[in-house]
Formats: C-alpha cells, structure tokens, sequence
C-alpha cells in the first residue's frame, strides 16, 4: 500500500507578481525545468494601476514535490506571495468555458435541456449550432462536456481555474460573504 506522503494531490496556487515582461516565462519556465505540471493557469492584472498581477496555477503533486513548487515559487522575483488555497483554509475556485455543439434534431433539444439543468446560458445559436457559456467548479464543467460530447460534434474553450481564498485575512468569513454553489 503507497504510504500517503507518496500520494499525488491537486493543489492550487495563487502567486501575486509585479507585471513586469518576462515573469511568466519566468514561472513556466520553473515548473518545466524540473519537470512539474500545469494542469491550468491563469493571469491578469490586479491592482487599480496594473502594477500587480495574480497567477492562480492547478498543479499536481505528492506533499513533497508541492512544498518544493512553493519555495521554488517564493524565491523567484519578482514574486510577492505564494498562497497554497487548497491548504490555507476555504477558498472559492471557478472557471468559464465556451462550449459549441453542432447537431440537429432531438439531440439539440437535449442539449438545450442540459444546459437549463447546469445553468450554461447560450450565447450564441445558428442552424445546426449553439454555443453555451458555462461557469462553475471544474468537476462541474467536466460534467457538462461528458454530456455535450454525447450530443453531437464539440469544440470547447476554457479559461482554466481562478481562485480566491474566502472571508478576511484569517480565512474565517465574513459578513457578506456567500458560497456559491456554482
């Protein structure tokens, strides 16, 4: 039986920056030197003047190998912050995806249907089409497309996972704030 520090663990990261040219390159290009995956990453500025950006990673990895990813992480620069979400108490992870079906007949009656029960909204539909926007936990929007690809021909576009820890600075929540079952 594989000992549990050995076990591989879903882990997301959001890395605060200065958006500057090159630090990106700079984070792939240490996941990829020693050989770590990127299941998703996402990237935008956050600060009112662009100063600072948030990247939010999905990566995988045994306790061991994601300790590692965190101080490797810290001692980059222009690296801010390194927050483990999947540790740091609750956090809030979503992502949007842009799913086009192409079928005729009754399957796009069911896939309309589908679509009322997850809550995708169409955002755009043609003869033999329909594009559906979609938000939600990735296991949610895997769903979704395990079902669509039944459906008919599937081209999908997705924005991969951002995350946010919840409540104040502690972790605890707050007045205000509210899950979301999405």
């Amino acid at each position: 039986m594989a000992n549990r520090n050995n076990a591989v663990e879903r882990h997301v990261l959001a890395v605060l920056v200065d958006n500057e040219p090159g630090v990106l390159a700079r984070v792939v290009g240490l996941f990829s030197g020693r050989g770590y995956n990127i299941e998703t990453l996402t990237v935008a500025a956050v600060s009112e003047d662009e100063s600072s950006s948030r990247i939010n990673i999905v990566t995988t990895g045994t306790p061991m190998i994601i300790e590692q990813i965190k101080a490797q992480l810290e001692r980059l620069v222009p690296i801010r912050e390194v927050h483990d979400l999947t540790t740091e108490g609750p956090a809030v992870a979503h992502e949007v995806a842009l799913v086009k079906i192409q079928n005729e007949g009754p399957e796009r009656r069911e896939a309309l249907r589908i679509a009322d029960i997850f809550r995708a909204r169409v955002v755009d539909t043609g003869v033999d089409s329909f594009i559906f926007s979609l938000t939600g936990a990735s296991e949610k929007v895997d769903s979704f497309l395990q079902l669509m690809r039944n459906l008919g021909h599937t081209e999908i576009a997705r924005s991969g996972v951002v995350a946010i820890q919840r409540g104040g600075k502690d972790g605890k929540p707050s007045l205000g704030d509210k899950q979301d079952d999405d």
